[in-house]
């Protein structure tokens, strides 16, 4: 096995009178030990995502519990500390070198967005840490540091070891350690202003009306809950928007409009030739002298 430093301590060699045979069989055994330690793995370790995302779907509609964090700056936060306005929360280990910065570089044009959408104060964001006792104050604020994250309202927490369990149940969210570090559902949770999950949002590239929507329903004291009618509206018109950065605003994705009128209208012409064709055959059925239609079994 390899230490923790990944150092290789090399002994003076004395002459070998092992054959070239013996010799290559001693590093094939070596290469299928290496293989079956590889291999034996635990089997649980594979994040199970369907069940992952049953977990984070039912967190939804939950009350977040008053968990004490620590602040980039070694300060003692509650998460009660964010309420009175929303508050999106994403969770990320400092150890992981590609998805986790390529999703909060992603978050943080999103919520750049949302703020010239909404304005800017009107939500907290906190990113939390989950590998400890690794991300710790000082690695969190690295890291905030390295994804360009300069927003005043964005904290970057750490847990308490023995509430972290605890925390991340409350959000639905899993993770599974894995030899490469972590699996886990690329999931933002968006929390009204009572501490409640409003939304979850998934993906490591989700548009912005998936995002600054529930946002903005927050904002404006016109919650949406989900499965409802008027969620379905919302979502079919957030669906047929599209957010123009030049001027900070939504505007009606005519492409998308037109694909969904074209769709609708071959399916309205399909229908109605089977309709016009059932009624033909019908009628030709029920007209006098037609031919019948069932054969009796000849005797």
């Amino acid at each position: 096995m390899i230490g923790r430093g990944g150092s290789v301590h090399r002994l003076p060699l004395k002459p070998s009178r092992k054959t070239p045979l013996a010799a290559w069989s001693h590093r094939l055994g070596a290469l299928v030990a290496l293989l079956a330690l590889i291999c034996a793995w635990p089997a649980s370790a594979a994040l199970d995502e369907k069940r992952a995302l049953r977990e984070s779907q039912a967190a939804i509609g939950r009350v977040i519990g008053d968990y004490r964090l620590t602040d980039a700056e070694g300060r003692a936060v509650r998460l009660s500390a964010f309420r009175g306005k929303p508050l999106v929360v994403s969770f990320i280990y400092t150890g992981c070198f590609q998805i986790c910065p390529t999703t909060t570089k992603h978050l943080e044009q999103m919520v750049r967005q949302a703020e010239r959408a909404i304005g800017p104060g009107t939500f907290h964001v906190a990113t939390i840490g989950f590998n400890l006792p690794f991300d710790t104050p000082e690695a969190m604020r690295d890291y905030g540091r390295k994804q360009g994250v300069r927003n005043a309202n964005w904290s970057f927490l750490s847990p308490e070891t023995g509430s972290v369990d605890a925390l991340l149940a409350d959000f639905g969210f899993l993770r599974e350690a894995t030899p490469a570090g972590f699996d886990h559902l690329l999931q933002v949770s968006i929390v009204d202003a009572d501490g409640r999950i409003y939304r979850q949002v998934y993906g490591d590239a989700f548009d912005a009306p998936a995002f600054v929507g529930p946002l903005l329903e927050l904002a404006q004291n016109t919650p949406r809950p989900a499965g409802t009618l008027s969620a379905i509206v919302e979502e079919i018109r957030l669906l047929c928007t599209i957010y123009d950065p030049a001027s900070g605003k939504y505007r009606v994705n005519y492409a998308i409009v037109i694909e969904i009128l074209v769709g609708a209208s071959v399916l309205l012409v399909g229908m109605t030739s089977v309709v016009i064709e059932w009624r033909r055959r019908r009628r030709v059925q029920a007209a006098p002298g037609a031919p019948a239609t069932r054969v009796s079994d000849a005797r």
